[in-house]
């Protein structure tokens, strides 16, 4: 079977190419690709090349499928997964696949299976690992946008603390404790929110800042305060530019205790920096971002970690464990990932939309990778719609859902877009 799919051969050397699969082997699985979410680590992968863990050296000579938030439709599994796995299935994929301690996984590493392609084939690994997942949901995007939440639960999980008058450690935020998420106004601060709220254990006071007001006003409209506050959670939403000593800001809104979990979700050594300032007595602080510098460093008090036993984790990604979880809270609805969606496009605009991602602005963008559509934002369908039928009818099912990308979008546009093999 022929695929359309858009490779690395080395550093910001993407081709979006026709080419032959493998026949399927009795312990792989062949699938078609609907929807992946372009992840600012793919962004940093392509900049690294084959500098990156992640990455093998050889991708001159076989280049790999870029691309690891996706979603699609089994088409036909070989006779060692026919008892787990039928065709027809919907299935999301959990990238870290720790197979045999190595770092490779789906988007990074292999020639024949990523997000930015119309079919793959999924090698045995993927479902020894159990990072092949079912999902039942009706959006292709949302099982897409199940990657990103359960890097965001994996790291909730991963926070931790001391049990009273021992050195016992008990997994996960503090419950009922004061939590903040630095640099949280772009789309993983907006999951970060809903997750909040969604999880049995939920902070008292959650601080989530940024320095645009344009993000801080999109995530407080899909995130309210009134939402929180019916979870027992007060939200504060603050523009770090508007502040003059941000520590000391920050450390009033706590009554100067500091916060039991602190999330640093920019590689920047001034926030890491004030992420340790601001820890509270066992105060666990997470360094969410993943820096493209090996050597990145920034100071940290080890006074506080000795006297005041701050501990310092980092997590990047999720497992499998995570992944489920992350389906769950969407298949039941209690998170409704829509939130971040902010543009879409089809596999053609693949490429540039990862090689110009920081520049791009907004929040997630969906590739439909079995289309061919231009980048677009969601909030300028209507604007487009006056010259095009199909951006018009997709503009009218957006307005009627509160401005938010959804199933019903998704199913018209797979409808009325032009097939990318055209």
């Amino acid at each position: 079977m022929d695929t359309r799919a858009l490779r690395m051969y080395g550093k910001q050397d993407l081709r979006l190419e026709k080419f032959a699969l493998p026949a399927m082997q009795e312990n792989e699985i062949l699938a078609k690709v609907i929807t992946d979410g372009v992840c600012m680590s793919t962004y940093k992968t392509v900049l690294q090349g084959s500098e990156h863990r992640r990455v093998p050296d050889d991708i001159a000579q076989h280049p790999v499928i870029v691309g690891h938030e996706f979603c699609g439709e089994i088409l036909a599994v070989g006779a060692k997964w026919q008892e787990k796995f039928q065709p027809g299935m919907k299935f999301a994929i959990q990238p870290t696949l720790n197979y045999q301690g190595s770092p490779f996984g789906p988007g990074y590493s292999y020639r024949y299976i990523g997000g930015n392609a119309t079919y793959i084939v999924i090698p045995n690994e993927v479902m020894l690992q159990d990072c092949l997942l079912p999902y039942h949901g009706q959006a292709y995007y949302k099982g897409s946008l199940a990657e990103p939440l359960s890097s965001i639960v994996a790291a909730c999980k991963a926070s931790y603390h001391t049990v009273g008058g021992s050195y016992a450690h008990e997994m996960g935020i503090k419950n009922r404790g004061d939590m903040i998420i630095l640099n949280g106004s772009g789309p993983m601060g907006f999951l970060a929110v809903a997750y909040a709220m969604a999880a049995a254990r939920k902070p008292e006071l959650l601080v989530v800042t940024g320095t645009s007001e344009e993000k801080l006003a999109r995530a407080e409209k899909y995130n309210p305060v009134a939402k929180a506050a019916q979870y027992g959670i007060t939200l504060r939403y603050v523009n770090t530019k508007d502040v003059g000593d941000q520590k000391e800001y920050l450390l009033n809104l706590t009554d100067g205790r500091g916060y039991d979990d602190v999330f640093v979700y920019a590689p920047l050594k001034a926030s890491a920096e004030l992420g340790s300032d601001l820890l509270a007595q066992d105060g666990c602080l997470n360094f969410f971002a993943g820096p493209t510098d090996k050597n990145f460093k920034a100071e940290l008090n080890y006074y506080q970690v000795h006297y005041a036993a701050n501990h310092i984790v980092g997590t990047s990604g999720g497992y499998p464990e995570d992944m489920r979880d992350a389906l769950a809270l969407i298949e039941e609805r209690r998170i409704d990932p829509s939130i971040i969606v902010t543009h879409i496009g089809g596999l053609n605009s693949a490429r540039d939309t990862i090689l110009n991602l920081p520049s791009i602005g907004g929040g997630k963008k969906l590739i439909y990778s079995q289309i061919e559509l231009d980048l677009t934002p969601v909030e300028k369908l209507g604007e487009l719609g006056k010259n095009n039928p199909l951006f018009r009818e997709l503009a009218n099912i957006v307005e009627a859902n509160r401005g938010l990308w959804c199933y019903e979008a998704e199913q018209y546009l797979l409808r009325h877009a032009p097939g990318i093999e055209k």
